[in-house]
């Protein structure tokens, strides 16, 4: 039976969240904040907890949507838990996962969309016939409804879109957006990386697979995350990337993970100056295949960058 998931979060009492995590590897104390809003499964012992942290609980009008989503899911004994205001991700989901009581944890961002009822049951199924593998992803698409410029933005910059796969593919494209994985095993390898502000994605994929689980993208599974919609919100955010990347390479170089935009393999590591070395022959590829807006983006994230790096040194 659906549940009416817009009205109990009309109704909902925002509570301040136990932070006991003992099993957390890398722990921040600092300034914790944030809130919790906890939506009980229709059984004891849920199989799905699903974990939403969020900044404000609306993002622009985003965070409604995805709860009305919710309440279509042909899956409905899952239990939702909802951090609201906690300024470092990680740190809020570590927070969720300690209350979840699921076999698996599900992240979606607030501002993710899943237009596939089906969504949670197919994941699950999933993960039950693979125990192989120990996190799984679904693909990000261009929805219909996307305006130009935003589908623009999806199409041209990598990772923001890519062809669905047909197949279970061993891939670095499983992303928090929309993302199971098995809750003992999350635990294990010592949950999300607290300390860092950015690369909690590659980050968390390598954990799992040091401890010998695979890490995919599953057919069959659609979801919509988009970057924001005007040119001042995609620049701004290009710019923080940017700034965050050159904090991370300073202050913590071990966790800095490649991150590629196709499946498969990869190079786990590359030097900063090698990464600098291939930058001017990105954006020339990148202007022969006329995707000059993510040559624009480039620019901004290499802009914020330096603006880090001098900062921080």
């Amino acid at each position: 039976m659906a549940r009416d998931f817009e009205q109990l979060f009309a109704h909902a009492d925002w509570f301040k969240p136990d932070l006991k995590r003992d099993w957390v590897r890398y722990r921040n104390d600092d300034n914790p904040s944030g809130v919790c809003w906890f939506v009980a499964a229709e059984s004891d012992n849920p199989v799905l907890s699903v974990i939403i942290p969020t900044a404000d609980a609306d993002r622009g009008g985003y965070f409604v949507k995805l709860m009305q989503s919710l309440t279509q899911q042909d899956m409905q004994d899952f239990e939702l838990i909802v951090i609201k205001g906690d300024k470092r991700q990680g740190r809020g989901i570590n927070i969720a996962i300690a209350k979840a009581k699921g076999k698996y944890v599900l992240t979606v961002d607030d501002d993710s969309s899943l237009p596939d009822s089906q969504t949670f049951s197919k994941m699950i199924q999933a993960m039950d016939e693979h125990a192989d593998i120990g996190m799984a992803g679904g693909n990000n698409t261009v929805p219909d409804w996307a305006t130009p410029f935003v589908k623009r933005v999806m199409i041209q910059v990598p990772r923001r879109s890519w062809q669905p796969v047909s197949e279970i593919v061993d891939s670095d494209l499983a992303e928090h957006p929309c993302l199971i994985m098995r809750a003992d095993l999350f635990r294990e390898v010592g949950g999300e990386n607290e300390v860092i502000p950015r690369g909690l994605d590659p980050y968390l994929r390598q954990v799992f697979r040091e401890a010998g689980a695979r890490v995919v993208v599953l057919p069959n599974i659609i979801y919509h995350h988009l970057p924001p919609e005007t040119w001042s919100g995609l620049l701004g955010q290009m710019y923080r990337n940017g700034y965050q990347a050159a904090y991370a390479n300073i202050h913590s170089p071990e966790w800095v993970i490649e991150t590629p935009a196709e499946h498969g393999e990869f190079t786990l590591r590359v030097p900063l100056w090698k990464r600098v070395l291939r930058y001017p022959w990105r954006m020339l590829k990148s202007l022969f295949k006329g995707h000059w807006l993510w040559v624009i983006c480039q620019i901004c994230y290499a802009w914020g960058f330096l603006r880090g790096w001098l900062k921080e040194k």
